[in-house]
């Protein structure tokens, strides 16, 4: 039984990508994460920081993403650990809302899409969490891949 999947052997049964054979090469992937923030939360800012009594939204949320991305094999199920040259997160009021940007690079057989996308996500679940006091009605609208760079596919 053939089939696209290449999580998926040739039975159907999961299995984790062989990436043995492939060249080392610079991996960079960069995903974004968007968090409504409601009148009553922006009210809060002072600039482009919110600090309450957990502390610095923003700057702990930068440390929380980069924390999720380096811990995304043990959170996403045949993901390859890696070893991370780089995180970076940066975080800006856009209007009404948190803009999380991750940008993650490595060396390495395999890309690094799902440790940026892990980390702009666990950034803005904390920045969910350190606000909820405030009010419950932000969103966290949508975590997308904007760029990848190093291996078969390049996307961006």
């Amino acid at each position: 039984m053939g089939n696209d999947f290449t999580h998926l052997n040739e039975s159907g049964q999961p299995q984790m990508v062989d990436v043995g054979a492939k060249d080392l090469t610079r991996r960079v992937a960069v995903a974004e994460s968007r968090v409504f923030l409601p009148a009553i939360i922006l009210q809060q800012f002072t600039g482009q920081e919110l600090v309450t009594k957990k502390g610095a939204v923003f700057q702990t949320a930068i440390i929380a993403g980069i924390m999720g991305a380096k811990k995304t094999p043990e959170l996403i199920p045949l993901c390859h650990t890696l070893l991370l040259d780089n995180c970076q997160i940066s975080i800006q009021l856009e209007g009404n809302e948190a803009v999380i940007r991750c940008t993650v690079k490595t060396t390495g057989k395999t890309g690094v899409e799902m440790e940026a996308l892990t980390g702009a996500s666990v950034a803005a679940l904390t920045i969910y969490d350190m606000c909820k006091a405030f009010s419950h009605e932000m969103v966290i609208r949508e975590t997308r891949l904007i760029s990848k760079s190093g291996g078969k596919n390049d996307i961006g």
